[in-house]
């Protein structure tokens, strides 16, 4: 059996209706023969779209035989111990050149019972945003179920929704339920949970090139959606340089930004999960033992969780998101 070792994986490209050109343009990565990109998965356990290791002696390897020949060396004991052989969190990059679809996720208990999945809760950071991009979270007053449904029948749903402008380093945390759309002119990274089910509300109208309108979920949606106002969507966080700053904190994913203009040494033994790293500006190697594997604006990595300790090494400077599995998930 191989040892383990930091792996990278081949980027999944999805073609989308709202797609644009940033995946190429801002993150470097090249697309073709698709016309445009909407989005890239980075690291994936989805059924029909598994990530492939492109490093080192596993390459070539799906994530999930890997799950299956190192288990909690890979995952982390007790990730292992409540996920069992599902990846449990999926991160993208995306890239709307148009509004996406307004649209809601169902949580865990939803999820498990109409679809046998995972919740989806996720979490945005903005990469880049053109000049008067905007986001949509949440609603911008109380609202309840019959006030909803109201305003969708009369075609004013988007009077009560949440509109946020948005630049570069902002971050959003949508909880499963909350409803949300990511507005034209937005690159951002996502990290959520592995589930694919999305319940879209709106669509604006749009036809695809068959002239077709895309599936609504209004009825399921219905079930789904959280009602509550609340006073602050946007997520605050502290800018400090040279010190793992917490951005997100949830059942799901703990995340850091790792803004560093230095080399430093990360130490996870207390953690007992697998770590990805996003890299969104800079570039860092990441090493271990004999290993040493680069990291560039535009890519991901995933630390197995038998990797106690690395040294990230630059010459440049370095930004990553820095993702785990927390403990407080295994006594859900």
């Amino acid at each position: 059996m191989n040892s383990l070792y930091p792996l990278k994986f081949r980027t999944i490209f999805k073609d989308k209706i709202w797609g644009g050109q940033k995946i190429k343009q801002v993150l470097n990565k090249d697309f073709s023969p698709l016309p445009n990109c909407g989005e890239t998965w980075e690291l994936s356990g989805v059924p029909g779209n598994i990530s492939v290791v492109n490093n080192g002696p596993l390459a070539g390897k799906a994530l999930t035989e890997l799950i299956t020949t190192y288990k909690a060396d890979l995952l982390g004991k007790m990730v292992y111990e409540k996920y069992g052989e599902q990846f449990p969190l999926l991160v993208k990059f995306i890239d709307a050149n148009d509004d996406l679809s307004i649209q809601v996720h169902p949580d865990d208990e939803l999820a498990k019972q109409r679809h046998d999945s995972l919740g989806k809760t996720e979490m945005w950071y903005i990469l880049q945003a053109d000049k008067g991009a905007s986001l949509i979270t949440g609603f911008n007053q109380p609202v309840d179920k019959d006030m909803y449904v109201q305003q969708f029948e009369a075609g004013k749903i988007t009077e009560i929704l949440n509109k946020e402008p948005v630049k570069a380093e902002d971050l959003y945390f949508i909880p499963a339920g909350r409803v949300h759309t990511i507005g034209k002119g937005i690159l951002l990274a996502e990290i959520q949970q592995t589930s694919d089910v999305t319940y879209r509300i709106y669509d604006f109208d749009r036809v695809d090139d068959k002239g077709q309108k895309r599936e609504l979920h209004v009825e399921e949606a219905l079930d789904a959606i959280d009602y509550n106002f609340y006073d602050e969507y946007k997520t605050g966080y502290d800018k400090k340089v040279n010190v793992p700053v917490e951005m997100v904190s949830c059942p799901y994913f703990t995340t850091n930004r790792l803004h560093f203009s230095e080399s430093t040494n990360r130490n996870y033994s207390t953690i007992d999960s697998f770590i990805i790293y996003v890299c969104y500006e800079g570039s860092v190697e990441i090493g271990h033992h004999e290993w040493g594997v680069e990291l560039k604006a535009g890519e991901v990595a995933l630390l197995p969780a038998e990797i106690n300790e690395v040294a990230l090494q630059t010459e440049t400077g370095f930004k990553l998101l820095e993702t785990w599995v927390p403990h407080e998930s295994y006594n859900k």
